[in-house]
């Protein structure tokens, strides 16, 4: 990295526009700073996770490097043209979640978030993972954009999810089905 911060404000911001990577200058509400600032707010919300209590040596070198992961990501995006996330990131994720998932019972209703402080972390990162998935579609479709970042982000919300079950089931809270029975039938008057 050659250059450091020595000041943190610039004020080159003030008029609504900020920097890319490549020095050109975009509105701050930019499809292409909108996905990578969801990947910045993704990878803060991994943080949050790892911040819990509960949370295992696998999963936690997992998410860790995921993090190392969204940053590359994250500078895919802010600088066009370039390319950081690879196919072996995305195979990476793959044999992760099929090692976490493999233990799992199948499911057979659908999971409310919650199951404890870690797990439900795990399921706001899953849902701020697909908030920037659709955020990089969203720009895929305006401007070139490779398929990694979007394959990434894909199969990691799936691993958070499976990540928030191993999570609420280690913690003794258990993960919480969504009853879908609570609701009564009309009657019929």
């Amino acid at each position: 990295m050659g250059n450091r911060l020595s000041r943190i404000y610039t004020r080159t911001g003030d008029d609504g526009s900020t920097g890319l990577g490549d020095g050109s200058r975009v509105g701050k509400d930019s499809p292409r700073v909108n996905a990578y600032g969801t990947v910045d707010e993704l990878n803060s919300t991994i943080g949050m996770l790892l911040a819990a209590d509960g949370v295992d040596d696998e999963v936690r070198e997992a998410l860790t490097q995921v993090q190392h992961d969204l940053f590359d990501l994250g500078g895919e995006l802010c600088i066009p043209g370039m390319a950081l996330v690879e196919d072996s990131d995305i195979e990476r994720l793959e044999r992760i979640l099929d090692s976490l998932n493999e233990p799992l019972p199948p499911l057979k209703e659908f999971i409310l978030p919650g199951g404890g402080m870690a797990a439900a972390c795990g399921h706001l990162a899953r849902t701020v993972c697909r908030r920037a998935e659709r955020a990089v579609i969203t720009l895929s479709r305006t401007e070139q954009i490779r398929t990694q970042p979007q394959r990434y982000l894909n199969r990691l919300s799936d691993l958070l999810f499976v990540i928030s079950r191993v999570l609420a089931r280690a913690s003794g809270h258990g993960e919480v089905l969504w009853q879908h029975e609570r609701r009564r039938k009309p009657s019929a008057t």
